[in-house]
């Protein structure tokens, strides 16, 4: 998969919108070297020499294993796709299992939360607030579920029966800083799904937007979405300012992927 086109997202100095922020835009990466990112984000975020930021990404097929994962939750070589078997690792998010593959755009803030709101509660609802915002434009209600994180639409094979899953959400918050976010389905393979307990959710089943839409969906037109609702609902501007530090993230190479940066004046 080729890196994505650099998101359009021009300063907006007389919005409502005061903080500065910067968006990451990765190719298709693996899933360890995402996270080596993020950890090098967040200790740059702690340290206040870079702004808040949002990491958009597709994953290589992998499975991840949140803090609550139970062994019952999953079957690595029954969830792979065309019988190959799945990287499986385990991950310091919160939540249960979840699948990660192409055409499933991945968003990780790193971001100061009491810039935002109160507490890991009110985070979760704001992220909830974002991928709905997302999906309202392409004509999908999105919801939220009593007692489960994430968003949830009308199953598109039983409109009759429960929701289904589009949109997995799993943090981390430390030293005040957040990790890791959410992933929305828009166009990924979800043969993998049946092979695990998405969620540690019971009887869930898991959809997309392709699937709601029964159309293709661009995922880079996704991204440019996300990044915009994200900005709209935590009150960020996308700055094109030069940032002291970043250098070495942009040219951050992990198995052959380099991260790509929405800022036009740096060199990649």
């Amino acid at each position: 998969m080729n890196p994505p086109s650099l998101l359009s997202l021009p300063n907006r100095p007389g919005s409502r919108h005061k903080l500065p922020g910067e968006v990451l835009s990765l190719p298709l990466t693996d899933y360890e070297a995402a996270r080596r990112l993020q950890w090098r984000l967040h200790e740059e975020r702690v340290s206040d020499v870079r702004p808040d930021t949002l990491v958009l990404v597709e994953h290589e097929p992998v499975l991840t294993l949140g803090r609550t994962t139970k062994d019952a939750h999953w079957n690595g070589l029954d969830a792979a796709p065309e019988g190959r078997a799945l990287r499986v690792i385990a991950s310091e998010r919160g939540g249960s299992v979840t699948y990660h593959g192409p055409g499933q755009v991945v968003g990780y803030p790193i971001v100061k939360l009491k810039h935002f709101c109160p507490g890991p509660k009110s985070y979760m609802r704001m992220l909830e607030e974002v991928i709905i915002r997302v999906l309202s434009d392409w004509g999908i209600e999105g919801r939220r579920v009593d007692k489960f994180v994430g968003v949830w639409v009308r199953d598109p094979v039983s409109r009759d029966g429960p929701l289904a899953k589009i949109a997995a959400m799993g943090v981390k918050i430390t030293r005040g800083v957040t990790l890791h976010g959410f992933a929305l389905n828009v166009t990924v393979d979800l043969t993998p799904y049946a092979g695990i307990v998405p969620c540690g959710i019971e009887s869930c089943r898991v959809t997309s937007m392709a699937e709601v839409l029964g159309k293709k969906v661009e995922p880079n037109e996704v991204r440019d979405r996300i990044a915009r609702c994200f900005g709209d609902v935590f009150g960020l501007d996308w700055q094109d300012s030069r940032h002291a530090g970043t250098s070495d993230l942009l040219h951050y190479r992990a198995q052959g992927c380099v991260v790509s940066s929405l800022n036009p004046h740096l060199s990649l």
